[in-house]
Order: C-alpha cells, then structure tokens, then sequence
C-alpha cells in the first residue's frame, strides 16, 4: 500500500486555472459565439402550436423515465457502498419511489390548480420522491425495512408543506428555484439530519459501516447514471425554449464541480478520496438548479466549481462537526452534497433576482421546516424500535448463508 502523498500543488493549481478559465471563456461578455447562441436559446418570442405542445409533452414523458431512472438506478447504486446492506439499501430504494409518487399526487390532488394525471403531476411527484431518497441517505443502515416505510409516509407531508410555503403561498414573491436546489435538495438533506439527531448513542458499539473495492465501485455506477440523467432532472420543468439552454448549464455545472472536486479532493487529503469523487462530483448538477434556465453557461460552470469546492470541504471538515453538535452520524453525507451545494444554488439565483432578502428567508424557512419536521419523523419512526444489527440485511431477508 502506498501511504505517500501524490499531491502536486503546482499542478493542482494549473488544474484549477484551466477549469475556471474554461468558465470564463463560456461567458456571453468573453465570447461572441456563446452571446449570440445564448440570445437565440433566450428568446421568447416563439409560437407554440398544438402539434408543437404535443411534441413537448412527448419529450417530458421521456425526461420522466430518467427521472425515474435517476431514482433507482442512481440513487439506489450510489447508496450501496454498504456492504452486507445492499438488499436493505435497494429494496428501500424501490419502497421510498413507491410510496412518495403516488402519496404526492393524492395529496396534491385536493388542490386547486394540481392535475394529478398530468406529466406535470408525475413529474412533481417523482421531485418528491427524489428528496425523499436524499434525507433517506441520512439514516441509510439505521432503520429497519418497516421503518423505511413509515419514514415515508411522514416525509412526503412535510416535503409538500414546505413546498406550499416556498412555491404557493404567496409568502416569498420573488423567489427562484427552479430546479429545486432548496425545496428539493437542501430539504431532503436537513430533514434527514433532523432524523439522525441525537441517535448516536442508541448505536454506539454496534456494528459499523463496511466498504469494499466493489461496493465503493457500484457507488461510481450509481453516481454516473445520475450525473447523465442529471440535465433531464433540471430541463424537464423548464419551458420548451428554455430546455437547451438549461441541459447546457446542467452539463456544464457538473462538468466544474467534477474538475473542481478532483483538485480539491487530492489537496485536501493528498490523494483522491473515493467518496469526494462518487458525491462532490454531482454538486454542480444540485447547486444549478435554483438559476438553471436564467444564467449564462459560464456562470453555470462556476456554480459547478464552488459546490465541488464546498461539498468536498464539507466530506472533509465541516460534516464531522456538524454531526458532533447534533449528536448524530449523516451516513451518506447528504449534508454535504445536498444541503451545502443546495445552499450555493440558493444564493446564486440572487445574482439573477437581485431579491437577497426574499431567498434567503425561504432558504430559513427550508432548514428549519426540514429540521423540525425531520426530528418529529425521527421521533415516531424510532418508536417501532431500533435496528439491532446496523448495515446489516439479516434482520429483513432471507440470506442465502441462512
């Protein structure tokens, strides 16, 4: 084993250099090409039939299938660096994706302006069932199947309360988020940390979390299907015109978070942690998504390079202290992918809304509804009992050692 550190300074630094002069050179003001693609991808001006709203709807269905394949295939995988945990970890995939579709639908449906049966509905609905996923990674080897499933059905209430708050009820005029960085991201991560609060003690000594080069490689697999899928997650809501525009930025972002985390994974530790690479790599696509369809490309990438810089500092000094004062562990780390890279996508579509004190509210709003909402969900869910065996599946399946 080679203990030695294979970081270069020099050549980090160079690293860094390029990828953000990359940025740079994306910048409609830099460059006359990306000005005038970006004023034609802009523009608003264009009619829209009905055979076209037929071909967009198409479309939308299709970005749908990737959504759905960014729930199990993505999240699922990215979650089963856990050894001895992975039936739990899939099989809870599939259950959270099951229960929080149609819950979200039934319980919007009592709305006024919600079409249940409608790809807008679907798509909103598996929104719901995204951020479930993410606080869901929180807990990931502390719960039993059972409460897996009660851990749902309390989620998917709070998740539309606080959409309500951020995105009906008239209380944040101005506020942008239109791929969901703080009502999808940031609150399934904070909701999460609710849950895991305190419960540090109710596994101390216990078994704990083992990796392997296997588990960590089927991680990788999970991390590369979301990040493929990732421009149809934030394009899908967008208007017809705006699509291109919004994948480009997506692509772009997560390509500055990718380079980003590379440079400061291998800084931080001296050698590039797995982990960094399977998580931090993504921030990009989690932090575009407050400003996805209104900023330049080049902005874009630069959103990208900060949340890489801010999820891998947040895997490498701020999550252990983090943990330490709430008195709980954050398995998977979504505070760092989520709920940081969450945060950066909130205050960048500042620079677009210019509206500092109305996105910084809703982003209050969001951490403190996730939390409380969370320790309440923990609360309840921990009364069906605790896992005996943490990261284990004996508990739940039918092993075929048994």
């Amino acid at each position: 084993m080679h203990n030695k550190s294979s970081r270069n300074p020099v050549l980090l630094v160079v690293f860094l250099i390029l990828t953000v002069l990359m940025a740079v050179l994306f910048m409609p003001g830099i460059n006359s090409n990306v000005s005038e693609g970006f004023s034609h991808l802009t523009s608003t001006d264009l009619p829209v039939d009905q055979q076209t709203q037929i071909i967009y709807d198409a479309i939308t269905c299709s970005k749908s299938i990737d959504i759905l394949a960014m729930l199990l295939l993505g999240f699922g995988f990215l979650m089963v660096f856990t050894r001895k945990h992975e039936f739990t970890t899939l099989t809870a995939t599939m259950l959270a994706v099951s229960v929080s579709i149609p819950m979200y639908m039934i319980i919007k449906s009592f709305g006024e302006e919600f079409d249940a049966c409608s790809m807008g509905g679907l798509l909103f609905a598996e929104f719901a069932g995204a951020s479930l996923l993410i606080a869901m990674g929180a807990v990931l080897g502390k719960l039993t199947m059972d409460q897996y499933f009660i851990m749902s059905v309390l989620f998917v209430p709070a998740y539309t309360l606080n959409e309500w708050l951020l995105l009906d009820s008239g209380l944040y005029q101005g506020f942008l988020d239109t791929g969901g960085s703080v009502a999808i991201h940031a609150f399934g991560a904070f909701f999460g940390l609710g849950m895991v609060a305190t419960t540090r003690k109710k596994f101390a000594g216990k078994h704990e979390v083992e990796m392997d080069k296997t588990s960590n490689e089927f991680c990788l697999l999970g991390s590369m299907v979301l990040w493929l899928f990732w421009p149809s997650f934030t394009s899908s809501v967008v208007s017809g015109d705006l699509a291109t525009l919004t994948a480009i930025n997506t692509v772009l972002a997560l390509c500055g978070s990718t380079l980003s985390t590379y440079v400061f994974s291998k800084w931080f530790r001296g050698k590039v942690e797995i982990e960094d690479i399977a998580n931090a790599a993504l921030a990009g696509g989690v932090a575009i998504g407050s400003a996805c369809s209104s900023v330049n490309p080049g902005f874009a990438m630069l959103i990208g390079i900060v949340a890489g810089l801010v999820t891998t500092a947040g895997y490498n000094f701020i999550a252990p202290r983090i943990c330490n004062l709430i008195k709980g562990d954050d398995t998977c780390g979504v505070q760092n992918l989520h709920g940081y890279s969450g945060l950066v996508g909130g205050l960048s579509a500042i620079c677009v809304t210019g509206g500092f004190g109305v996105q910084i509210l809703a982003m209050i709003t969001t951490i403190i509804v996730a939390f409380v909402t969370g320790r309440i969900a923990g609360f309840v869910t921990y009364l069906f009992g605790t896992k005996e065996i943490p990261f284990d599946d004996s508990e739940d399946f039918i092993l075929e050692e048994e």
